[in-house]
This record gives C-alpha cells, sequence and structure tokens, in this order.
C-alpha cells in the first residue's frame, strides 16, 4: 500500500482508504536506523559557509560596476552608448555611494572579528 499523512491508498485504484489503529502502531514501534540519531541531527545544524558569506563580496562587485558604469558614461566614446551616457553616470554616482557605504560596513566587520580572535578567512 501507497501512505501519505495517515492515509494509505490503494495500489489498485489509487483510492484513499484509512489506515487501520494496528497499522499505525506497527509503524510507530519501527526502531530507528543505526546512525541516524543525533549524529544526523548534529551535521545538519552545523554550518557551512559559502563564497558570499565574506563581507567583502558586496562592495567588491558593486565596485565592478563603478568601474563599468564609469568607463561607459565617460571613457567609451561609442555613439550607441553616448545615448545613455546621462544614466551611466548618475549609475557611477549612486553605485559609487553605495560601494563606499557597504565598503565601510565590510571592514568595520572585519575589523570586529579581528578583535574577537575569529578570523575571516578561515572557513
Amino acid at each position: 500500500m501507497f501512505e501519505a499523512r495517515g492515509l494509505a491508498l490503494s495500489p489498485r485504484f489509487a483510492t484513499p482508504m484509512l489506515m487501520s489503529e494496528q497499522e499505525k502502531r506497527d509503524e510507530s514501534e519501527l526502531e530507528p536506523l543505526e546512525g541516524s540519531g543525533q549524529e544526523a541531527e548534529e551535521e545538519e545544524d552545523e554550518y557551512v559557509p559559502t563564497p558570499f558569506d565574506n563581507p567583502w563580496v558586496l562592495p567588491c562587485l558593486l565596485l565592478a560596476f563603478v568601474l563599468w558604469f564609469g568607463y561607459d558614461g565617460w571613457i567609451n566614446q561609442d555613439p550607441d552608448m553616448l545615448e545613455h551616457n546621462a544614466f551611466n553616470r548618475w549609475g557611477t554616482l549612486v553605485l559609487s555611494i553605495l560601494a563606499a557605504y557597504f565598503g565601510w560596513q565590510a571592514y568595520r566587520e572585519t575589523q570586529e572579528l579581528a578583535e574577537d580572535g575569529d578570523d575571516p578567512e578561515s572557513p
């Protein structure tokens, strides 16, 4: 029988029917598999850092966009790109401010981690 949320499905017609009390007791009496107890819970609780957890990811990404917008806004002389000159210049200004703010936040976070003795570079 196929079971889902206290209901059993008949394999022949796939119609739901209630599980008997005996079947429910039989399921609850099953012993857990070896090694699936607390060890599995501890592995789930362990935090695995990703490269995006580094506080410097966002400021570096914003800086890359600042360089890109700045190039298109002031240096590039392509006639097709001159139509978007104001957008690129304003984008450079806005992204520069954001990059400076988040860079300062990342610097402060890195300093706090260094004071606490946690190495921000170690995984």
